[in-house]
Order: C-alpha cells, then sequence, then structure tokens
C-alpha cells in the first residue's frame, strides 16, 4: 500500500517503544497518523515526549470506533493480544492489519535474501547481538533490530541489497508472518519454556507462535534449533526449511556442539574448531548455548571462522541480563532483571551458585500463569535469602518457598536493595533475577533494571556498613 495521505491507527504505542519506531516511519511516509491507547497520557509521557512536534493524532485512555472506522491500515503493537475485538471489528469491516515487521519484510530492497531471525523464550537477546557483531566484522553494513527497543522500518533506508539484517523476534512479533505465510531465509529458536500463558491459551499454543519463525521456509532455507530442548526435536517437523542442530553436551554429524571445551562447527561432514568455550566472556551454560547457535547462524550465513571466534572472544554480554553492576564490601551486585520467567530466574541462579559463598535473590512480581515450583525448588537448593518484590505472581512463589528462607518482602525497589545490603555477606552476591514480569510496581522490566543500578550505584560504605545514598 502506498501509505502517502494515508490513514493509519497504531493500535497501541506501549512505553517499550514498538509503537515509537513506527509512528515517526509512518510520518515520513506522509501517512496521516493516529495513535490510539488504553493507557491514559500521563502513563504513556515517556513515549509521548518522543513523538513531541510530530503531526500526529492521539485518542488515549480509551479506543473509539470511528477511529477504526475511519482508518485506511491499522498497525497493531505487538503488545496487542490477537484476540483483540477490536482486531476482529477491523476484520468484520474489511480493514487491513499490519505489523511493523510485516511492513519492513515487504519493504525490504529486492535481493535481501538472507534476513536471520531469531526467537525462543530466553536467550535471543544475546544470541541476537552476538550474531550480529559477528555479521558486522564480516560486513560492517550488517542492521541488528527487532524486539531490541530498535524499530526495524526506521532502519530501512540504510539497508541495499548486500546488507546482512539481524532480528530478534518475540513471539508476539511473529504473529505478523502467517498471514503473508512469510519467514526469515535463516532463523533459529534459541529454547522454549513455559512464559506468556497469560497470552496464549496453553504451552503447545506458545510453542506454535514460536514456530512462525520457520513454518513457512522454503527448502534452500534453515532453521537452527536446540537439540537439548525437547519441545524443539517435536516442533522441527514443522517447515520445509533444512534443519541444522546444536548441542553442548553431543558431538553432531552435522551443526555447532562441544566436544570437550572446543566449540565445533561441521558441515558436510567437516569438522573445525572454531574457539575454546573457556574463551567466551559470558558465563553459564546457558550462554554457551547460546554461543553454538550464533556459530551455527554465522557460519551458514557464511561468515569466516576467524571472524565468528574473534567477535565472539570480544562479546561481554547484554545490559540487564546477568549484568555486573558493582562490588561492594566484597558483595557482587547483579542485574538480571529481564529474566521474566521462572527458567530465566533458574538459569542465573545456576550460573552464579557455584562460585558465589551465597546468593541474595530479588524475586518476584507479576504473574504470567505461569508454575514456579521448580524455581521455588532451585531457591531452596541454592540460594541462601531471597527477598520478594510484590505482585500477582509473588503469593505463588512465596507459598512454594521455606519460610526460613524468606528474609522480606517488599512493595519498594529500594527497600528490597536496603534489606539485600543488610545481609549479604563478602563473598557473596546480591541477584536481582525476580522471574517475573515488572508490570505494576514498573513501567517494564528495563525501568526495574535501571532502578536496581541506580540504588546499587548510590551505596556508600559507613562504619563497614552499606547504606543508600538518597
Amino acid at each position: 500500500m502506498e501509505l502517502k495521505n494515508k490513514r493509519v491507527l497504531v493500535f497501541g504505542l506501549g512505553v517499550h517503544g514498538g509503537g515509537l519506531g513506527v509512528a515517526r516511519w509512518l510520518v515520513r511516509q506522509g501517512a496521516r497518523v493516529t495513535i490510539t491507547d488504553l493507557k491514559r497520557a500521563e502513563e504513556l509521557q515517556s513515549s509521548l515526549d518522543a513523538l513531541r512536534g510530530l503531526p500526529i493524532e492521539y485518542a488515549l485512555g480509551e479506543h473509539r470506533e470511528q477511529d477504526f472506522l475511519n482508518a485506511d491500515l491499522i498497525v497493531r503493537n505487538p503488545g496487542v493480544p490477537r484476540e483483540s475485538k477490536w482486531l476482529q471489528f477491523a476484520r468484520d469491516h474489511d480493514i487491513p492489519v499490519e505489523m511493523e515487521m510485516s511492513l519492513f519484510i515487504e519493504r525490504l530492497p529486492r535481493g535481501v535474501a538472507q534476513v536471520i531471525g531469531i526467537t525462543g523464550t530466553k536467550g535471543k537477546t544475546t544470541t541476537t547481538l552476538m550474531t550480529g557483531a559477528i555479521l558486522k566484522r564480516a560486513n560492517p553494513k550488517t542492521v541488528v533490530a527487532g524486539n531490541l527497543r530498535v524499530s526495524a522500518l526506521e532502519l530501512l533506508e540504510q539497508i541495499d541489497a548486500e546488507t546482512p539484517v539481524v532480528l530478534e523476534l518475540s513471539s508476539w512479533q511473529l504473529e505478523a508472518f502467517p498471514p503473508h505465510r512469510i519467514c526469515p531465509h535463516v532463523a533459529a529458536i534459541t529454547n522454549i519454556f513455559p512464559d506468556h500463558l497469560n497470552r496464549y491459551r496453553d504451552l503447545d499454543d506458545y510453542a506454535d507462535a514460536k514456530s512462525n519463525i520457520f513454518r513457512y521456509q522454503q527448502p534452500g532455507d534453515y532453521i537452527v534449533l536446540n537439540f537439548e530442548n525437547k519441545i524443539l526435536t517435536r516442533l522441527a517437523a514443522r517447515g520445509f526449511g533444512q534443519v541444522v542442530w546444536t548441542s553442548a553436551t553431543r558431538a553432531l554429524k552435522e551443526g555447532a556442539f562441544r566436544d570437550g571445551s572446543a566449540l565445533v562447527w561441521r558441515a558436510g561432514g567437516a569438522a573445525q574448531k572454531i574457539l575454546d568455550a573457556r574463551d567466551l566472556r559470558v558465563p553459564g551454560e546457558h550462554n554457551l548455548a547460546n554461543a553454538l547457535t550464533a556459530i551455527a547462524l554465522a557460519a551458514l550465513w557464511g561468515a569466516a571462522p576467524e571472524q565468528i571466534a574473534d567477535a565472539l572472544r570480544e562479546f561481554r554480554g547484554v545490559e540487564h541480563r546477568q549484568e555486573f553492576v558493582r562490588e561492594i564490601g566484597g558483595v557482587r551486585y547483579i542485574n538480571d532483571t529481564t529474566a521474566t520467567a521462572p527458567a530465566a530466574a533458574i538459569a542465573a541462579i545456576e550460573t552464579f551458585a557455584p562460585g558465589a559463598a551465597g546468593i541474595v535473590l530479588i524475586a518476584g512480581g507479576a504473574d504470567k500463569s505461569l508454575d514456579f515450583s521448580e524455581m521455588a525448588r532451585v531457591i531452596a537448593a541454592k540460594v541462601r535469602a531471597v527477598i520478594l518484590l510484590e505482585g500477582s505472581a509473588t503469593d505463588k512463589l512465596a507459598s512454594a518457598l521455606p519460610k526460613e528462607i524468606v528474609a522480606g518482602r517488599f512493595d519498594d525497589l529500594r527497600r528490597a536493595v536496603e534489606r539485600a545490603q543488610e545481609i549479604a555477606r563478602a563473598g557473596e552476591i546480591v541477584l536481582l533475577s525476580p522471574g517475573c514480569a515488572s508490570f505494576g510496581m514498573f513501567a517494564n522490566e528495563f525501568e526495574r533494571g535501571e532502578q536496581f543500578r541506580q540504588l546499587v550505584n548510590q551505596a556508600i560504605s559507613q562504619s563497614g556498613n552499606q547504606v543508600i545514598r538518597n
């Protein structure tokens, strides 16, 4: 659709940045843009500030029937549930609905074939940035965008037929693909664990949404899957692309795997060591698995082994993901705010438990209809003390924990950090890894992590005790 002078309704602005790039891009295309969101202006202030001065109309705090009826096109924010009555209203009135990713892929320059798409419950951001770092060594024009608070549409102008495109894709963003039967040429699913069950009927429904990343691939395309994840072994037959496996526990006839301490790529029967696992700067078995996926994706794209190895040796991790903030009085503070599901929190605990005298965990928050029994079991076995943040999931988590390890429950992150500082001992780790969503107490998980970082960095020592500076 030619967008100049078309009436386009952006359905959901949000506070994650998902609607910002779309709105700015639509204005540059000459569209007449209206934004509608159920949140009020004060709740969306940061997003509205970023759009100040642009010719955009707003309908906030409600959705109005006339805004949908007047639209030539509706662009749905990924945060809008697919079951929304307003999407059905649009369909009933034959109003086309798009999402950012379908607009982006349909407008890529002719000849851009090798779009790399990455999804998964855990590790998709790290794997995306690892892969992007490798490809940038091979081609500095490489574009990395998607579910990173980076609008793919706003990067379209710098993409030509020679530009590698690496996209992180959430399950919600992948809902844009089936109506157009589109997929990345090279794709990966890092893993699938229970998550977002407040948005999907069950785990099978969630896994089905993830499989959209390769459902419409052609025989010359590739899907990289983790052999250790049982759900992925069941999904593998759904597409027509060639399946490439990764494994951290066994040698493979084809794919990326660990052999002793070596990370190996084998294609056409020829195995080549890429680098030693001990050369990775990011800790944990989960990051080793992420590196294997990045190796496979980059090798399939055509990166040279030395380019892959050099980029992975230099990769230092991702903000808000097991991020070292500071050491105070022998206590290390780790920001893992993006652990918004139990499986992610478990991975963080297991990463740090072997090397720490003890862990003081800050956990809890908003519910996504998930089971916390396994997270509670790991906490009981490997965490010395847990401090809980209030939220709709916290009762579920607290009821599964031994009462003697719960060191407090707070509706304010400052008080939770102060409590952690009171009880943490030299050699221990204070780990913010909530295992829950952030909504209610914070705008999003990034605000939660930024507040944690600020509180820790304000800490000073007075008479040997750690306090918080106002």
